[in-house]
Parts: structure tokens; sequence; C-alpha cells
């Protein structure tokens, strides 16, 4: 099985394959690249023109097909530039996931500007933080993000507004996105040079400012080759694995062709799940991108049905709580081909449960960061299900090690904090030469992930380095306390961290939020857990709670705001 994965990575990375890898210099740095790859996503949005009158963009009853995308990207782009937005400069985008939200994305990179996503929970004051920090020249928000800026607008007196989907009369000074889309103009003819930034995303951190993340054109256009690689590379793979079978061949051949790609964008598109790993790849496939207003399992099942769904990639909750609906029998779920996600790791017990519930697709996931234009390592199907703890093996244009407290490299298997090298690791932080230097050494980025890589080359993500408990001295993984909690058939969400204890430091804590109608008691969990974890890692506090717990605009728990709610209450 690993010996045919092996086998098809090395034929497509050959010398002249499509995916030939080269050394480029970044930084100063030598580092993996694919050697075909376009100079910037500017020439991936122009060779999606060629697909024509097919659904590219889908939101509630509004449609746009590929060309009637290039022609309002078009028409933005002419206003932009009519507006003095030149190659370099910044355009800041704040809204939800709304169908112009990509429209605006695609204007700007594509005229060699910079786009600044800024997150959608952001309040006014947050909002002022990201524009000092970027100075954007123009300001594109919904209704909802203008109402929570407008307050501040001295802030950023010279930064033009223009607000999509306006619900009243717009105030002296903001234009309606109506006026971009029907300006007479064109996409500027440009260079845009591959280590320019092609978007500046706001990491998540849940402690103190958040820092914007440099994303080059270079980055982003080698991410979109690494997830196409690694589509293609677990796919034959996992063909050649079949081939033993009895008239494979024959069946391949029966199969009928394959429907356009659809799918479900449930993440916000201000972070590289959504933007770069969703969106990139299926514009340059071809592929149909339906969005929502807000995530809803219900609704993303009406949606699954309706526009014939072929991949969902979210955060493992979403995932989690789309199978566990109740009405998930009653829905068309056929034309599902791919089910997982990235922005957390995918816990054993999930894996195993979307290979038995949905019958026509794979688990699948990705490992990676904003801090490297998205994906890093990648898993599915029939490897995933056999190594279902694993993130998968570095994609090509990585190099990784695991590292010491004193970053020395640790032998194989050994359990340290990784570190990756590639083309796709950002230029740095905007404004932050300290945090760049102390997050990216020679071009190595620390993920501050804990993890241990294989014989097979697979990682195994133990834990982020900020995400563990020291109990007494003893390294406690939330990440491994909280998939043994989810193996118990009736725990609907958990999230485990640490708890201050006088006499060992921390204690483990876990909050558990139940499926409907189920009693277990904190008892219960404890021996639950009794046969799958050691008796120091089994949570002493644990929290029953009733409602679903609280998420960032990821979806990812909010582990912080968690120990301070419930530290004011009784534990069991």
């Amino acid at each position: 099985m690993y010996e045919e994965l092996r086998e098809v990575w090395q034929e497509l990375t050959a010398p002249g394959a499509p995916f030939e890898v080269h050394q480029v210099e970044v930084n100063g740095v030598s580092v993996r690249a694919y050697k075909s790859v376009p100079p910037s996503l500017r020439e991936i949005w122009l060779g999606s023109a060629g697909h024509g009158d097919a659904d590219y963009l889908v939101y509630g009853d509004e449609r746009w097909t590929y060309a009637e995308a290039h022609r309002e990207v078009n028409a933005v782009a002419g206003w932009l530039s009519a507006h003095g937005i030149v190659p370099g400069d910044r355009v800041a985008i704040a809204m939800r996931n709304f169908p112009e939200w990509m429209l605006a994305y695609w204007a700007t990179v594509s005229m060699g500007a910079t786009v600044v996503g800024m997150n959608a929970w952001w309040l006014g004051p947050e909002m002022v933080y990201g524009m000092e920090d970027s100075e954007p020249k123009v300001l594109i928000a919904d209704q909802d993000r203008l109402d929570r800026f407008l307050p501040h607008r001295s802030a950023a007196p010279d930064c033009q507004i223009v607000c999509v989907r306006p619900e009243g009369e717009l105030p002296e000074g903001v234009t309606s996105w109506s006026e971009l889309r029907e300006h007479d103009g064109s996409l500027p003819e440009v260079s845009v040079e591959p280590l320019s930034d092609a978007c500046i995303f706001y990491t998540s951190g849940t402690t103190g400012k958040p820092k914007g993340a440099q994303l080059t054109h270079l980055g982003c256009v080698n991410q979109i080759f690494s997830l196409a690689f690694s589509n293609l590379a677990y796919a034959a793979a996992s063909n050649r694995v079949a081939s033993a079978l009895e008239d494979a061949e024959a069946s391949a051949e029966e199969a009928p062709a394959p429907p356009q790609l659809s799918v479900l964008v449930v993440t916000p598109l201000f972070h590289v799940t959504a933007n770069n790993c969703v969106a990139h790849s299926a514009t340059l496939a071809g592929g149909k991108l339906v969005q929502m207003y807000k995530w809803d399992a219900g609704e993303a099942l009406k949606h699954i049905e309706a526009e014939k769904i072929t991949t969902l990639s979210g955060v493992p909750v979403m995932a989690r709580e789309l199978i566990n609906h109740p009405d998930f029998d009653r829905y068309d779920t056929s034309t599902l081909k791919s089910l997982g996600g990235g922005g957390a790791a995918l816990q054993p017990d999930l894996v195993k449960k979307i290979d038995e519930r949905v019958k026509t697709a794979r688990p699948a996931t990705g490992y990676g960061m904003t801090e490297t234009c998205g994906i890093i390592t990648a898993i599915s199907a029939g490897f995933f299900v056999d190594k279902p703890a694993s993130a998968g093996p570095p994609l090509p244009v990585f190099e990784a090690r695991c590292v010491d407290a004193d970053g020395k490299t640790l032998p194989q298997g050994e359990v340290g904090e990784l570190w990756v090298r590639s083309a796709q690791v950002i230029r740095g932080y905007l404004n932050r030469p300290e945090a760049t230097a102390e997050d990216i050494t020679d071009g190595w980025l620390h993920t501050g992930d804990i993890a241990r890589i294989d014989e097979d080359g697979f990682v195994f993500l133990v834990d982020r380095a900020k995400d563990m408990v020291l109990r007494g001295g003893e390294n406690v993984y939330c990440a491994e306390v909280e998939s043994a909690i989810f193996n118990h058939e009736d725990v609907a969400e958990c999230a485990a961290f640490a708890v201050p204890d006088d006499r060992l430091g921390e204690e483990v804590g876990a909050a558990i939020f139940l499926k409907d109608g189920a009693t277990v008691k904190g008892d219960d969990i404890r021996e639950f857990c009794q046969e799958r974890i050691a008796k120091f890692k089994i949570p002493r506090y644990i929290w029953i709670v009733q409602e679903s717990l609280p998420r960032n605009a990821s979806g990812k728990f909010l582990k912080r705001k968690l120990r301070e709610d419930l530290a004011l209450s009784d534990a069991q």
C-alpha cells in the first residue's frame, strides 16, 4: 500500500513530470518549489476564463457563471485602477462569505494589489487595529462591517470605502458595490512579481494582537499545486492498490464521467482554509463554490442534495455535526466524494465514522497554517483509514523535521516541535520583524505543533506546543485526551485544557457537550477513559455543559473562554 504511494510520488515529481520540484531562493534561503507553477495568482484567474458558462459562485438563489464572474472582476479591477490602486497597494475586505468576497479578491490580486482579509467577527476597535496596521487604500465591507467601522472613520480618513449589499441609503463618502460592478473598465495589464504579497491574513491567536501574515503569490500558487498533487497522488495510489482486484480496470473504464467539482464553503474566506485550500483549487479546476451565510448542519444537508456537493472541507466539528444530524438519512448525500477538512486534527474515531456513515465519501484531511499559505501535509481515502491519527506526509515542496527545545533535529519517531521549510512559507509578519525572526529561522518555520514522523514519512500531530497540560512534570497533550473522550457514543463536542492546580501546577480539565437525550456524568467519562489513556491524563475536572462549546470564526473551540467561564462554576 505505502509502496504504491511512494512509486506514484516519485513518478509525479520526477524531472519533466507535472510536479517536478526545484530549488528557488527566497529571502536569501534556498527552498523547494514546483518547477511548473505560474508566476502569480493572476495567471490562475485568467486561466479560469476557459470554464465559460459553468457555474462558479452560488449563494441562495443567486448564481454566477465563470464568464459572468470574469466580467464583474474586470469591472471591479477597472474601478480600482481608475481610483488610484496600483500594484503593491492594499485593499481590505471585511464581509461575510458573500460572493462579492471572491469577486473583490480576484480583482485585487489579479491587478497586483494585496488583499487584506479582515476577520468578519472583529468589532469596531479591532477593525481599526487592522486598518492602522495594514493601511489599505480601499475598504470593501458589507453593511454590518460598515456599521461597525463608521464610528471610527477618522482612524483611516483617506481610505475609500465601498459597501456590498447596502441595506439603505449610504452615508456620504461611501460607494455602492453596484458602481464597481457596472464600471466600464477592464483588468489592468500588469506583471505581478512572484514574491510580492498576494494577501495579508491575520492569525487567529487567542492572546495578544493578531499578526498579519504576508502570503506571497509564489507561496499561494505552490499551495494550489500541493493540493492538486495530493488529490492526484492518493487517487493514483489507491487505484494501484485496487488494481490487484479482479476486473478493476474494466470497472474503471465503465465508470461514468465525474460530475463538476462542487464545494460547500463552510469556513470564513478571510482564512487560508476556505480561501486558499478550497476556493483557489476549485477555481483552477472549474469547480462550483456554494456559499453559506453561516454554518448549520441541517442547512448544509439541504445544499449537499440540491447542489450535488462533492466536497465538504471544514473543521472537524462540522463533519461530526453533519453525520450526527438527526435528518442525515433524509437527504441524498450520494454525490459526496470527500468529507473532512483541516484547521484542527480529525480525531481517529471521526475518520472511521465518516468512512462508515457516508458510503460514497472517503475521509480526508490536510494539516496546514496561515504561515504556509495553506496545506503542509495531506492524507485521504484508505491511507487515512489505515493511519487515522496521522495528518499524512509533508507534500513535495516541504522539508520537515522535529526538533528539541534547542532547535536540534531529533531522530525519526521522536516527539518534538515540527519545523518546515518551503516556498509556501510566508514572507513574514507585517510590521513585526521581531515576531518574524522568532518564528522563522533560516527559512524554517517553527509551527508550534508537537509532532512525530513515522517510518513511512507520515506526520502525527501530538498537540499544539501551547495547548498542553504540564501536570506534575508530565506532558499531557489535549488532543489525546479529546480523542479518547470523543470515542464515547454520547459525546457531541469536547475540549480539553489546563486547569491551575496548587499541588501539580496544572490539572486536566474537559468541557463536554452531549448529544440530545444523553445523561452521561463526569464519572462515566472517567471510567470510559480508563481503558484508553493513562490515569494521569484522565480529566480531574469535567464540566457537562448545556450549550454547544464557544468557537472562533474558524470554528475552533475557544479554550481560553471556556477556562474563564467554567472557572466560576463547579466541575463534576
